[in-house]
């Protein structure tokens, strides 16, 4: 089923990785091992400028590996082959916002008047990405914690649900116009004959180029690991279970 492997890649800033990690962990593919210096996530994923606006999104499955194949493959892995090459359309905008105040403190003063900044429209980007995979009739709404824009639930038919919660994350910016983050985050399925968990962690490389048609590029890399609670969680230890790779365009909306 396909929306074990789909990345809400637009959740919505902790920790920044050494220079290039990322980079060279997407040259890597596909021999990954999981990131070590991703930070506990802390509020919001905040985006470069020029990410402002809405945009049409076109998302194409280039390639896809399940590296301790044949002994463990996931779920839906062998059907997603039907995905390669078929480039899928979506809307999402960034927009601005004001942080939250953070200090628990409560003689401390709070800070007025801060400077927004650009995040992704959680809910409204999460709904139009599981739509255009699943179907308007699968997918029945996204709702966003409004105590933390790291969870959301995506309500599915048949009273089914997607859990994702953001647990942990890293930035790099190698240029102005370059910009990569790393989730990593765990999704529950519930609603199936028994709940299925995993942990999956997403890289994307953003690029702005010189031109508007698209506006923006992105090399972005799914990678499933099981969980503790998985049979097979010694086994694969620090290896994914299934990889995804991506080509995103960002066309102006």
């Amino acid at each position: 089923m396909q929306f074990f492997f789909i990345v809400l890649f637009l959740l919505g800033c902790s920790g920044n990785a050494a220079a290039g990690e990322l980079s060279q962990h997407l040259a890597n593919f596909p021999q990954w091992n999981k990131l070590t210096s991703v930070q506990p996530a802390s509020g919001d994923l905040v985006y470069p400028e020029w990410m402002a606006g809405t945009w049409k999104v076109t998302s194409t499955l280039i390639d896809l590996a399940a590296p301790l194949a044949p002994d463990i493959i996931t779920p839906g892995f062998e059907s997603n082959r039907q995905q390669l090459n078929q480039p899928v359309s979506f809307i999402v905008r960034f927009i601005k916002e004001k942080p939250p105040v953070t200090n628990s403190l409560q003689f401390i003063p709070k800070i007025e008047n801060q400077t927004p900044i650009l995040v992704a429209d959680r809910a409204f980007n999460s709904l139009n990405l599981a739509r255009a995979y699943l179907g308007d009739e699968t997918v029945l709404s996204v709702k966003v914690d409004p105590e933390s824009p790291n969870r959301q639930i995506t309500f599915l038919r048949q009273e089914r649900q997607l859990v994702s919660i953001v647990t942990a994350r890293t930035t790099e910016s190698p240029a102005d116009d370059k910009f990569i983050t790393s989730e990593v985050f765990q999704q529950l399925f519930k609603g199936g004959s028994r709940p299925y968990l995993n942990s999956v962690e997403s890289t994307t490389a953003y690029h702005k180029l010189p031109t508007n048609n698209p506006t923006i590029e992105a090399d972005q890399v799914t990678a499933v690991y099981l969980s503790p609670q998985d049979p097979d969680y010694f086994q694969a230890g620090s290896r994914p279970v299934a990889l995804y790779r991506y080509r995103l365009e960002f066309h102006p909306g």
